[in-house]
């Protein structure tokens, strides 16, 4: 048993002890491709997996809207109260973050690994949701640029 299935056994155990089914899924999903030799779709999920879940997180958002579940005039309201606004600026700061995040981890991959695992602690103990390491790569890289600004 080599490093990378030990380390997919210990995520897929802390997904079922901390009762989160995406990361205990995604272990699993993870080793079930190793183990029936599928390694040559790992380019592909990592290429691709990323915009496939937000593909996927996206339209499950819009799944009220395209049912017509949210009025028109509901939607208004979002441009004239001051929860709306604080809504829409919070959507583009979180989308600002997330874009930092990807260009940090593209330029410091190994990061990656603390962001998981981060995540993870974050699930296990604090009742978290993994929606993605873009936002926590977001907050690391804001972080990080207050640290080399005060260092």
């Amino acid at each position: 048993m080599n490093a990378a299935t030990v380390l997919m056994l210990v995520i897929l155990i802390l997904g079922i002890v901390g009762r989160s089914n995406v990361v205990a899924a995604a272990a699993a999903i993870m080793l079930l491709i190793h183990f029936t030799n599928l390694q040559r779709l790992f380019p592909i999920i990592e290429r691709r997996g990323l915009e496939m879940g937000l593909l996927f997180l996206m339209l499950s958002v819009l799944v009220p809207f395209a049912a017509g579940r949210v009025p028109v005039k509901e939607i208004f309201k979002c441009f004239i109260s001051i929860p709306g606004l604080i809504a829409i600026v919070s959507g583009a700061v979180a989308t600002y973050m997330n874009g930092k995040g990807l260009d940090m981890l593209q330029h410091a991959p190994g990061l990656m690994i603390g962001l998981v695992i981060g995540g993870i602690i974050g699930i296990v103990f604090f009742g978290g949701i993994p929606v993605g390491p873009l936002m926590a790569g977001g907050i690391a890289a804001i972080l990080m640029h207050f640290y080399q600004m005060f260092r």
